[in-house]
């Protein structure tokens, strides 16, 4: 008798530590995982996509270094935000809330058995790490064709620990000063100034460092591939459902919301733009498709969790509109965005981020109210939120990469010099040239 209850209490002292530790252990949400496993394979298709998209918009002689501009940040930046990048984003404040830090998450070594709202958290760093990737690849397509492989490696690195880090702790972690900013915070779902606006107005700034391409604007710089920009467009397209509904980080009602206010703005984005080239051309074009389902996708990635179908479809249009207005401009004035990244993302974004507050369904404004120190909310506090917020990313952007540019020409170089240029890129940086050809295109 004395043996037995011996083994039952040396039982017990195994057994119920575990049976605590798995009472205590948050159980994880196998639905919603497989939904954000799924969008951020989404997200990272977009690279490829983007590669594509810009790929096909360049010359012969340009093409694959173009290319290689988004797929490097796959592997640079995919790196550095494992190391530090995801601490910089989402850990505590420091620096007076400059910046964030947490040690945990330096090289992710405190989260291999962390679950957050029912997730992994290691889906949720590397969701959040594909943004970071597209970040600085966007602004490749306003300084396409005329700059050093290694001046542009060193470029995004630093823009990305000294502008977007920053930039995504501010709008994005929990203790971020605009997330918490006014009654509700700046809206800005998956990225309309963490990731557009900023991207844009820094491309803008790169294109003005850096000066024309060599002949623009009077050579005539065509296209190398539509079919491949198209297809590039589309991939897009898809990967944009996981960019914008797998930031409602769940698998309900706001992912359903976003991902359908995802689509309805891109089809009026490009409908908008195809109706435009009829009344002034009298054809639509590949190209103006594609610019309008960019068009449409930038304005909505901000407001895809708070506005309604009507909503987006108007924010769609006047996207297209505006951008195409934009694009114009840009021929008149004179400088040389390559890709029309800052007419595309840093004017259709930074469009969708204040006019939001005026097509916000009836339900979030009702909450916002609830949870508001003084338990009000109107459209037009909340627009000057968003202004506030857009206001901030374009200075602190267009500042830092202005910066970044001289430290880069400084030291790596950065405009590559004029016999390079006029070689192109694949050939005179990479040793390569694209689709085979050993005489590529010199205009």
């Amino acid at each position: 008798m004395k043996q037995k209850k011996i083994w039952t209490g040396l039982f017990f002292l195994i057994i119920l530590p575990k049976i605590a530790l798995a009472i205590d252990a948050q159980p994880t949400d196998t639905g919603t995982t497989a939904w954000m496993l799924t969008s951020t394979a989404l997200v990272l298709l977009m690279v490829p996509g983007l590669a594509m998209f810009y790929g096909g918009l360049v010359r012969t002689k340009n093409v694959l270094s173009t290319m290689m501009h988004s797929y490097v940040a796959m592997a640079l930046i995919g790196v550095l935000w494992v190391v530090c990048g995801y601490s910089l984003a989402f850990g505590k404040n420091i620096l007076g809330g400059i910046i964030g830090w947490n040690s945990d998450y330096f090289f992710l070594k405190g989260i291999d058995d962390a679950i957050s709202s029912g997730i992994p958290e290691y889906v949720l760093a590397m969701f959040q790490g594909k943004f970071a990737i597209i970040t600085p690849a966007l602004i490749s397509g306003a300084l396409a064709e005329r700059v050093y492989f290694r001046g542009y490696c060193l470029f995004i690195t630093l823009w990305f620990l000294f502008i977007y880090c920053p930039l995504c702790h501010w709008v994005w972690a929990q203790d971020g000063w605009l997330f918490k900013f006014g009654a509700s915070g700046v809206i800005d779902l998956a990225g309309g100034l963490v990731i557009h606006v900023s991207a844009g107005f820094s491309a803008l700034v790169v294109a003005l460092f850096l000066g024309k391409r060599i002949g623009y604007p009077k050579i005539a710089i065509k296209p190398n591939n539509m079919v491949m920009t198209l297809m590039g467009a589309g991939l897009l397209w898809v990967g944009w459902f996981g960019f914008n509904a797998g930031s409602t980080v769940q698998s309900g009602l706001a992912t359903a919301r976003a991902l359908t206010m995802t689509q309805v703005s891109a089809a009026s984005g490009a409908l908008t733009w195809l109706v435009l080239e009829a009344i002034i051309f009298k054809k639509g074009t590949s190209l103006g498709f594609a610019s309008g389902i960019l068009a449409g996708l930038v304005a909505i990635t901000p407001a895809a969790g708070v506005v309604k179908p009507i909503g987006a479809i108007i924010l769609g249009a006047l996207s297209s509109i505006i951008c195409y207005m934009a694009l114009n401009l840009k021929n008149k004035l004179g400088y040389d965005d390559s890709l029309d990244c800052f007419g595309i993302h840093g004017v259709g974004s930074g469009l969708g981020v204040i006019l939001l507050s005026f097509f916000i369904r009836d339900s979030w404004m009702i909450d916002a109210a609830s949870k508001s120190v003084s338990g009000k909310w109107s459209a037009i506090n909340q627009f000057l939120v968003q202004l506030t917020g857009l206001g901030t990313t374009i200075l602190f952007a267009a500042i830092g990469t202005y910066i970044i540019c001289h430290i880069v020409e400084k030291t790596f170089g950065f405009r590559i010099d004029e016999e390079k240029e006029m070689v192109g890129l694949d050939y005179s940086l990479h040793g390569e040239n694209g689709y085979g050809l050993i005489n590529p295109d010199r205009t």
